[in-house]
């Protein structure tokens, strides 16, 4: 089952959950240029110039997900906690895992950079720099 949480709930969950995993799933672009919760996995769901989605994506996932908890079985239980700019790649990786048998599944719905005000400007309503919550850029 797929939920979504705010960024300040996928930072409470964080710190208070050891298992649970934050999945940055933006291109490596945005990753590095436009920045990134301290601490997320990076695994693209969407790469340019064709933005089609990464055959590998769940198999990557899956991986970096074992080498976490330890084992295939925890993998699945494991909480995984989503992320992308703004809400909507996150939710495509988030449904794709969830077809895999992922079971503990967050959409951060905000985002890294949250929605759009009138201006058409983000950071400036909700999201996770927004929030003020650990990020970093390299």
């Amino acid at each position: 089952m797929i939920k979504d949480i705010s960024a300040q709930q996928a930072w409470l969950m964080l710190q208070t959950r050891a298992d649970a995993v934050l999945l940055d799933v933006r291109s490596t672009m945005e990753y590095y240029y436009v920045g990134h919760p301290a601490g997320a996995l990076h695994i693209p769901l969407k790469e340019p110039p064709d933005w089609a989605m990464e055959q590998d994506f769940v198999e990557k996932v899956s991986s970096a997900l074992v080498n976490k908890t330890g084992d295939m079985g925890n993998m699945l239980s494991a909480p995984v906690l989503i992320i992308c700019r703004s809400g909507k790649r996150s939710m495509e990786a988030a449904a794709e895992l969830s077809r895999q048998g992922f079971e503990e599944i967050y959409n951060i719905a905000e985002g890294f950079e949250g929605d759009k005000d009138e201006k058409n400007h983000r950071n400036t309503i909700n999201g996770w720099r927004f929030h003020n919550l650990p990020w970093e850029q390299t």
